[in-house]
């Protein structure tokens, strides 16, 4: 059975796509099938798996969409009431890498804020809504039986809104990415407040008659927290610099004492154990990515994650090409060792939950 993996945090800036694709490539190369889903408007994650629409290229993009279903298209019987039942959306095989799928984003997907907003603060008391709350939920695992995924790895945008509330709440499990800075440190202590009102709407929904029986139900919630990633600093003589080095530290801190009681509280977290098989300590840090730099726009040009750039592809000689390869070199063995840890995490919460 597919586990969805939301990468979520409400603050913007904080790497969630780069991290999205450069970890699903990993997975698909251990041989996991891996969807990535672009639930973000601005649909970075799709440009970024395809290819941005380039003046020369737009009728290449223009055509993926005329032949493809995306997160919108996909939702649309239950959004605008359409008579047909929701279906899977045919996925695109990502170029060069066996075993990875693209379910695309789509600008207008913002547009179904406002009607799952109200669907779900009206608590089901409008017949014609009951469906909307379960059919996201309905959508992913449509999809995911379809091409027989491991994982969906869920790019989420950066809002408080109800489609995050709602995405969050429907996935097993979940990274909160951030960056060594004080914006960082308050969306955690943001979170702290925010996620907890979520999941006591996400446990009232689950259990209601109107959505349990509805067309789409609505799933119950078993929403477990893996851990956080801080990236996007710099490295100075292979250390961090004394700044970024005392707001990972401030992170670190407010995630052990903050967040992680209060998802304790809320059963959000796996068993002791299964952390410390992982060598994940009590900041539930799962890695520590540095600056991509420069090689975050090769990426993105090539559709190629950061660590399986070629020679040719970055464009460069001598000790410039040599530096280039040892960072590679670096980042290929920081998301081997995020995939493991993801592999274990999930492989025991399912042995657990079986």
């Amino acid at each position: 059975m597919a586990q969805k993996i939301a990468l979520f945090n409400h603050k913007g800036g904080v790497s969630k796509t780069t991290t999205t694709f450069n970890l699903g490539w990993m997975l698909a190369s251990k041989g996991k099938r891996v969807i990535l889903v672009d639930t973000d408007p601005q649909c970075n994650l799709t440009g970024m798996a395809l290819g941005e629409a380039t003046e020369d290229d737009e009728e290449r993009i223009e055509s993926i969409y005329n032949t493809h279903s995306n997160i919108k298209t996909g939702l649309a019987p239950a959004f605008e009431s359409q008579p047909r039942a929701i279906e899977a959306v045919d996925c695109i095989q990502v170029n060069n890498q066996d075993g990875l799928f693209l379910l695309p984003g789509h600008v207008g997907f913002a547009e179904y804020e406002v009607t799952l907003g109200i669907a779900q603060e009206l608590s089901g008391s409008v017949q014609t809504l009951k469906n909307v709350p379960g059919s996201i939920s309905d959508l992913l695992e449509k999809t995911a039986r379809k091409f027989d995924a491991d994982y969906l790895l869920i790019d989420m945008s950066p809002s408080l809104g109800a489609i995050n509330q709602n995405l969050l709440m429907t996935s097993d499990f979940f990274i909160v990415p951030t960056t060594a800075d004080f914006f960082s440190v308050m969306a955690i202590d943001s979170l702290a407040s925010v996620l907890p009102k979520w999941h006591a709407w996400a446990k009232a929904a689950s259990s209601l008659p109107i959505y349990k029986n509805a067309n789409y139900p609505f799933p119950e919630v078993t929403l477990k927290f893996l851990g956080t990633i801080i990236q996007n600093y710099r490295i100075i003589r292979g250390k961090e610099t004394v700044a970024f080095e005392k707001w990972i530290q401030k992170i670190e801190g407010d995630v052990s004492s903050k967040l992680v009681p209060e998802f304790r509280k809320m059963d959000m977290m796996l068993p002791e154990a299964v952390y410390g098989a992982q060598e994940i300590g009590e900041t539930f840090c799962l890695t520590k990515i540095s600056n991509f730099n420069s090689l975050i726009a090769l990426s993105q040009e090539h559709q190629t994650p950061i660590y399986d750039l070629t020679p040719k592809q970055l464009k460069q000689g001598g000790k410039v090409l040599s530096t280039s390869q040892k960072k590679q070199e670096e980042f290929r063995q920081v998301f081997n060792d995020l995939a493991e840890k993801i592999i274990g995490l999930t492989s025991a919460a399912y042995a657990i939950s079986a």
